[in-house]
């Protein structure tokens, strides 16, 4: 009998890392899941407890990574991906994003394993090419509040491309644009869960800025796929998974609105610093190379989301902690 392949998710508890989970036992993987918590949710892999081929690791990759026995791939989702979470943990979204992913490179070229890093949209800062394509440098500024994310990750970027060209390692590197979906945190500040929070609890939708910068969301299911399809190409260079579906912020608050069924009205406060005015991935890579483009329109994901929401205990609805824009808007 062959022996399942083993695979490595850091980030595991989070909400990408957590649905990986779930794909890569499902396709018959050893899954060892690895999280420090610091943004992660235990609750997102409970229901993995009792999988003979799954384990987790409680350990922060920044610190030494060490595992026992072969490795066949791994897929780096250790980070904070929201501006709430690395505002108020900068130091760690970088160490994560370097460290993190040099020790994890270096247990993939000691197992001689594939590594997939999960990169991001944010890499293309404030563009000024749209749609975004893998090809375009970006527009970011590194000592901007975001600087400590979006440098990160084109760090990232760069490290893993350098173990691939002098190590000869296999590598992955997915760019991740706004994602959503069921075990997204209510309150971590993102756009569509505050949204949806703010209906829920009767408040009015809050948007900064005037609403007319766009983005484009993908579901979590069809982000998944993408990633998957990633891992088993033969690809090395940077590939854009996200939904084309482009749609202003004011236009997707009021889709918001339609959805809850609320009465509530729309406000406006002033737009964080460097907040990208454009969001649209160009998927031509993706379709090229995987042929994959997402299948889940934005009703029918949203519908899904909205209904994961509903069912979350009344204390996660009012917890604020991770709620608001604070220290971060340009004054």
């Amino acid at each position: 009998m062959t022996a399942k392949k083993r695979v490595l998710i850091t980030g595991a508890a989070g909400f990408l890392g957590s649905h990986l989970c779930d794909r890569f036992l499902q396709e018959g993987y050893h899954v060892i899941g690895m999280d420090n918590l610091i943004t992660g949710d235990i609750r997102n892999i409970e229901h993995l407890y009792n999988e003979p081929a799954f384990e987790f690791i409680k350990h922060d990759v920044s610190n030494y990574v060490h595992l026992p026995g072969d490795l066949d791939y791994i897929l780096h989702f250790a980070s904070p991906a929201s501006p709430i979470d690395y505002l108020k943990i900068p130091i760690q979204t970088l160490k994560v994003g370097s460290l993190g992913t040099h020790n994890l490179l270096g247990l993939a070229k000691a197992k001689k394993a594939t590594m997939l890093i999960a990169s991001t949209s944010e890499v293309y800062g404030d563009p000024t090419v749209h749609p975004q394509h893998e090809g375009y440098y970006g527009n970011v500024n590194p000592i901007g509040p975001r600087g400590v994310y979006d440098e990160a990750k084109r760090f990232q970027e760069a490290i893993t491309m350098a173990y691939h060209t002098f190590h000869g390692l296999d590598i992955r590197i997915v760019r991740i644009f706004n994602t959503y979906g069921p075990r997204m945190r209510l309150n971590d500040g993102r756009v569509l869960p505050a949204f949806i929070g703010q209906a829920l609890r009767g408040e009015d939708l809050t948007i900064f800025g005037d609403g007319s910068q766009t983005r484009s969301f993908c579901y979590v299911d069809d982000l998944i796929e993408g990633v998957f399809r990633l891992l088993h190409s033969n690809y090395v260079y940077p590939v854009n998974i996200g939904n084309p579906d482009e749609i202003t912020i004011r236009e997707f608050a009021e889709e918001i609105i339609k959805l809850t069924g609320t009465a509530q009205k729309i406000v406006y406060k002033p737009l964080p610093k460097d907040d990208p005015m454009q969001r649209q991935p160009d998927i031509s890579r993706a379709r090229e190379v995987l042929g994959w483009e997402p299948q889940v329109s934005r009703s029918e994901g949203l519908k899904i989301t909205y209904e994961y929401f509903k069912s979350l205990p009344r204390e996660e609805l009012y917890r604020k902690e991770h709620n608001s824009f604070e220290g971060y808007i340009k004054r």
